[in-house]
């Protein structure tokens, strides 16, 4: 069984910063893609970042600049460190991964999701 536990969220003030993590487990699976996305009140789940297995990332445009998605292959885990942060960031933010259990089809996977709160 595959699954993706997140960590790092929190309320913190505009022009700050928070690191997210997210740790995959489980046993025999290999890991393609991760990302984060993130879903405001009302709003669509968006992409935020993702980063391949090679470590290329893109970003949506509104955190370019602000955001660094990376990745430790070894650990199976994926972070967000986040700066700059702006009122228009709160949001839930999701963690996901493309999963290859051995033997399997590869199948995406979400994490349970982690607040995260910019205000003042």
């Amino acid at each position: 069984q595959v699954q993706l536990v997140e960590s790092g969220g929190g309320l913190v003030q505009p022009g700050g910063s928070l690191r997210l993590s997210c740790a995959a487990t489980g046993s025999r699976i290999s890991i393609n893609a991760m990302g984060w996305y993130r879903q405001a009140p009302g709003k669509q789940r968006e992409l935020v970042a993702g980063i391949t297995s090679g470590g290329s990332a893109n970003y949506a445009d509104s955190v370019k600049g602000r955001f660094t998605i990376s990745r430790d292959n070894a650990k199976n885990t994926v972070y967000l460190q986040m700066g700059t942060l702006k009122p228009e960031d709160t949001a839930v933010y999701y963690c996901n991964a493309e999963v290859r259990i051995v033997g399997t089809l590869i199948n995406d996977y979400w994490g349970q999701g982690t607040q995260v709160t910019v205000s003042s």
